[in-house]
């Protein structure tokens, strides 16, 4: 069976049921990596405003989300809700990502396709823990932060690739070990190990953001640096916080001159 990257992509951004999704997602992912696949897109996609998702949870705006203690159990599995929600809209990110930009090279649609295979791994883990402890996804209010950048950056792959991964993901990085601290000492090591996992896996994937934004402004004639905080100046200057995981972030191809920048735009605001 021959994969048609757009089409498929699609498919997968489309589907509404999470336990669907995850099937799909995944079923693709595999094809797709093992060379299935056809990359002649060539032509811009229809714009996708809103891809398929359950009719719950409900997205609120981030004021709206109550702050819980995590040392109850509900403070527990809301945390890990948030968690599986950003690993439900970073499935629809990865295939964005495919469906979304035509024409390059087909090593661009392997990687992206091999983090909808992660994300959507991450995003059964949560969900399966949360069973465990007697919920699901759904069962909280969430919020759009993700797909809204999606949508800001539609038209830009070198806005994508610098502003998605590199700002948004690359947060995870930074928030990430202290969230596995507080699990482990209110003695759940099981929540605390997946994301353990999940940290490791995701520098990879804003190593992939890193590589794919260089290759583009490469392409394009721009110096990485300043290029790269021109877009964070121009749409993401307030996303920007601390504290700042510099060894994973190092890790997944930020220069040392870009956390330093990165860390006075922190700083000024």
């Amino acid at each position: 069976m021959v994969v048609q990257l757009q089409a498929a992509a699609k498919s997968c951004l489309m589907q509404q049921s999470a336990a669907e999704k995850c099937l799909q997602s995944t079923r693709t992912a595999e094809l797709i990596q093992q060379g299935s696949f056809s990359d002649s897109i060539r032509e811009l996609p229809d714009p996708i405003t809103t891809p398929g998702r359950p009719d719950k949870p409900q997205l609120v705006p981030p004021s709206q989300l109550k702050s819980r203690k995590l040392g109850s159990v509900l403070g527990r599995v809301s945390l890990l809700h948030a968690i599986a929600h950003i690993e439900f809209n970073a499935i629809n990110l990865a295939w964005d990502a495919i469906y979304r930009f035509p024409n390059l090279p087909a090593q661009y649609y392997l990687d992206w396709a091999s983090v909808a295979h992660d994300e959507t791994r991450h995003f059964s883990m949560l969900n399966a823990r949360l069973q465990q402890l007697g919920y699901q996804y759904g069962d909280f209010p969430a919020h759009n932060g993700l797909w809204e950048m999606a949508l800001r950056t539609q038209h830009d792959v070198t806005a994508r690739m610098a502003l998605v991964p590199r700002v948004l993901e690359a947060r995870g990085l930074d928030v990430t070990p202290g969230m596995i601290d507080r699990l482990d000492q209110i003695k759940d090591s099981q929540s605390a190990d997946i994301l353990r996992l999940i940290l490791s896996e995701e520098v990879r994937h804003v190593e992939i953001g890193s590589r794919w934004f260089a290759y583009l402004c490469e392409r394009e004639g721009k110096q990485v640096e300043a290029a790269f905080l021109a877009l964070v100046n121009e749409y993401a200057r307030g996303s920007v916080r601390l504290p700042m995981n510099r060894p994973a972030r190092a890790a997944a191809s930020f220069s040392v001159a870009e956390l330093d920048a990165l860390q006075l735009i922190a700083l000024s605001h």
